[in-house]
Formats: C-alpha cells, sequence, structure tokens
C-alpha cells in the first residue's frame, strides 16, 4: 500500500467520495456473519467485501425498544436514567417522583446511540387496570421486550401483566427494585439474615408469576441508585445472551461502563468487527487500477479508520463530556482521569493522527495480519497489496482498541478509588 500526502489524497478522491463509497444506502436485511464467511470460502472477494459492507452499515441502523413498566413510584425512571448512565437531574433523563409522572409512552434514547431506546411506560396498578387493554394502548408490538418493576410487594396487576405479554409472545423480565430500602429495614430485627431476606423476596415473586401460568419466570433484585450490586449484573447479562446477535452488539456498546467486566466485553465485542473492516479496506487495495487504487486505498483506509476509531473513543466514555460526568460523580477533578490516559488516541481523533498510525505499524505485526488474510481466503496469495492493506488496519485497529481499553480501565479504576 503507497502511501501520499494528504493533499495529494485529496486531489484524487474527495472526503463525499469516501463517504459515498461507505454510507451509501442498502436495503435493511441483517446479513449474519456465516454469510460473510461462506462467500469468502466459495465466492469471490468483492462478493464478500460487499456482504461486509452491508453488515457493517446494518449494524448502525438496528433499533432496539425496551419498555420500563410498574406501578407509580416503583422506581422505573431512575432504573431508565441509571440504564443510560445518567443521574435523576442530568439533561433529558426521565422525570421522577413519588407520584405517576409518565402519561403516555415516553422514548429515552441513549445519547450516543440515538437507535436504542428505553420506554418509560404509565404506571399499572389502578383500581380498573387491564394487561391486555393497557398493553394495546402502549402499543406492545413495538418493544424487544419488557422489564416489568415492583418496588414494595407482588401485586396482582404485575401477574396480569406478566400473564398478557406471555400470551402475545412476548419476553419479560420482573425486577423487584428498592431491595437497599428493603434489606435496611429488615436490619432492625434481631432475626435479620440477609440472605434469607432476599430469598424470600424472590420466592413470593416467582411464586405470584408462577400461579398465573408463567413458567420459569427470571426475577431479579436490584437498587437503581447503584447498579454495580445485588443483580443488576444478572439482568444486564440475561437480557444480552437472550438478545440476536445484531441486537446485543448494539445493547452492549450502549451500556454506561459502570464496571471493568462490561468494559472487557465491550472490547470482545468491537474486536468481532475489526477483521471485517481490514477485509474491505483489502477488497479496496485489491482493485487492479494501480494508481487510482493508491490513493483509493490510503482514502478509504483512513475513513475506515477514524469512523472506528471514533467509535471506540465514545463506547469507552473517554470523550471530554463523559469524563466530566465521571469527575462530578466520582468527586475527583477531570485533570485528574485525564492524568491516567495513556494512549495517542485520548485526544481529538484525526486525519493527521490516523496517517501516523496506519504509517506507524509494526512491520512483523503487520506481516503476521497478512499470513492470516492470506489464510483467510484461498488462492488468494497474489493479491500482495490486499494482504497488506488488511494486515495494516487490522493491527492499527487491534493496537488502538487495547490503548483505549486500558485508558478506560485506568480512568475507572481512578474514580472509584476516590468513591469507595
Amino acid at each position: 500500500m503507497l502511501l501520499h500526502s494528504q493533499s495529494e489524497m485529496e486531489e484524487i478522491i474527495t472526503t463525499e467520495e469516501v463517504n459515498e463509497y461507505l454510507d451509501a444506502d442498502n436495503s435493511f436485511e441483517i446479513i449474519s456473519p456465516d454469510e460473510i464467511k461462506e462467500a469468502l470460502a466459495y465466492e469471490d472477494l468483492p462478493s464478500a467485501v460487499g456482504k461486509i459492507k452491508d453488515y457493517l452499515e446494518q449494524q448502525d441502523r438496528v433499533e432496539l425498544n425496551i419498555a420500563v413498566t410498574g406501578e407509580s413510584g416503583s422506581g422505573k425512571s431512575t432504573f431508565i436514567n441509571a440504564f443510560r448512565g445518567m443521574g435523576d437531574e442530568d439533561e433529558d433523563s426521565a422525570a421522577t417522583g413519588v407520584v405517576e409522572t409518565t402519561m403516555k409512552p415516553t422514548a429515552y434514547p441513549y445519547k450516543k446511540y440515538p437507535n436504542v431506546k428505553l420506554w418509560d411506560l404509565p404506571g399499572i396498578g389502578t383500581p380498573n387496570f387491564k394487561a391486555e387493554e393497557y398493553l394495546k394502548q402502549v402499543e406492545f408490538q413495538r418493544y424487544d421486550f419488557f422489564i416489568i418493576f415492583a418496588s414494595d410487594r407482588f401485586r396482582e396487576c404485575h401477574a396480569h401483566l406478566a400473564a398478557e405479554i406471555v400470551k402475545m409472545e412476548k419476553k419479560f423480565y420482573f425486577v423487584r427494585s428498592k431491595i437497599d430500602a428493603n434489606i435496611y429495614a429488615e436490619q432492625r430485627k434481631k432475626t435479620f439474615n440477609k440472605q434469607n431476606t432476599l430469598d424470600a423476596i424472590r420466592k413470593n415473586c416467582i411464586e405470584g408469576l408462577e400461579s398465573v401460568g408463567v413458567n420459569s419466570p427470571l426475577v431479579f433484585l436490584i437498587t437503581c441508585f447503584d447498579l454495580t450490586i445485588y443483580e443488576f449484573k444478572n439482568l444486564e447479562e440475561t437480557i444480552e445472551k437472550e438478545l440476536p446477535q445484531h441486537k446485543r452488539h448494539v445493547l452492549m456498546l450502549a451500556l454506561p461502563n459502570i464496571s471493568l467486566e462490561i468494559n472487557e466485553r465491550k472490547k470482545k465485542e468491537l474486536e468481532k468487527n475489526i477483521w471485517k473492516l481490514a477485509l474491505l479496506s483489502a477488497g479496496v487495495a485489491s482493485v487492479p487500477v494501480p494508481l487510482l487504487n493508491a490513493a483509493l486505498s490510503i482514502s478509504v483506509d483512513v475513513a475506515i479508520l477514524m469512523k472506528e476509531l471514533r467509535r471506540y473513543y465514545n463506547v469507552f466514555s473517554l470523550d471530554p463530556a463523559s469524563l466530566q460526568k465521571l469527575a462530578d460523580r466520582s468527586g475527583k477533578s477531570v485533570d485528574d482521569l485525564k492524568y491516567v490516559l495513556k494512549s495517542p488516541l485520548h485526544a481529538e481523533i484525526n486525519k493527521d493522527l490516523v496517517i501516523k498510525l496506519l504509517t506507524g505499524s509494526s512491520v512483523a505485526a503487520t506481516e503476521a495480519a497478512a499470513e492470516y488474510f492470506l489464510g483467510l481466503i484461498p488462492g488468494l496469495g497474489s493479491l500482495a497489496a490486499g494482504s497488506l492493506s488488511f494486515a495494516t488496519v487490522y493491527f492499527t485497529l487491534k493496537h488502538c482498541l487495547d490503548g483505549l481499553v486500558t485508558d478506560a480501565r485506568n480512568v475507572l479504576i481512578a474514580a472509584l478509588e476516590t468513591s469507595v
């Protein structure tokens, strides 16, 4: 792959042309990774690259709609805010209060992932509550799944709503919130045992759901004021596991960075796309038009890297607004958090920096990635330009992702050290 100055590249291919190449509109049909692998095994490189391009574009258009319902005052709005990494008083947060504040279904999207929405539904539990009518009123078909909240005790309205959701062939998860308050209240008893209290609460919810014919109901005990304790982790992992792969991907990237474990799982999710992006680069580099191809190849590589590195930057909340929010909550200054950032990407991601990263790729690592490319596609050993382009993008993304994950880990540790 030949390297040109930025001015030379822009003379041959404009930024608009690169973006058009990367962002061309396609009909929305989910392409599975297996289809891409089949194209590599049985078709040609352009066919595989076309499928990869469609696959990556489709990922950016995936929608996920989560319905959060329950009685008024059960903590559903606070949960929506916490699940988006926000406080109750932050701008664009869901309104909270001791009385019902939601009169109609209200969508609360993730700021960085607007296609992922948490819907705050009107409260249930009124004397005339009818589950079937309620679900029709809130347009139940719009949601991927429901989370039903109860904060005090299991009630008849919870049972009827759960049964109706199952009847309509939707999935739900039952959440018993405000567990911290329950534990605090029970501690005054001489016979208090924390685990026995938790087991009793869970048993009550399970028996109530089973009484209306719900088989093997999933019940999670949480406090919305601190998602790192009790069973939020189990809830999040269960939801993630039961979603289709393409929706699991977008949920994983949207989740707030509240634990080291979530950061690591985000890394693994992002790693799945690295070889696909590198192969997209290789497809351009392998076009047999030497002079145009060299300029097109480096331009596309820069565009691919800038788009993906900015995604990494946002996924791990290393942008100034996210660092400021974390500093406010942890009690540390933004400068303290920035001090632990070591990756060259902790500042602005621009063309000059990306070109520098491309030219600085390790020869040994690039050669190893090139061998992987040649083994990935039988019969393509003659495509030296393609293999080199694949290797450069593959190694650069892998190296940069590792660096940003380390930064995110160090920032979270620094924040937790203060708040403990």
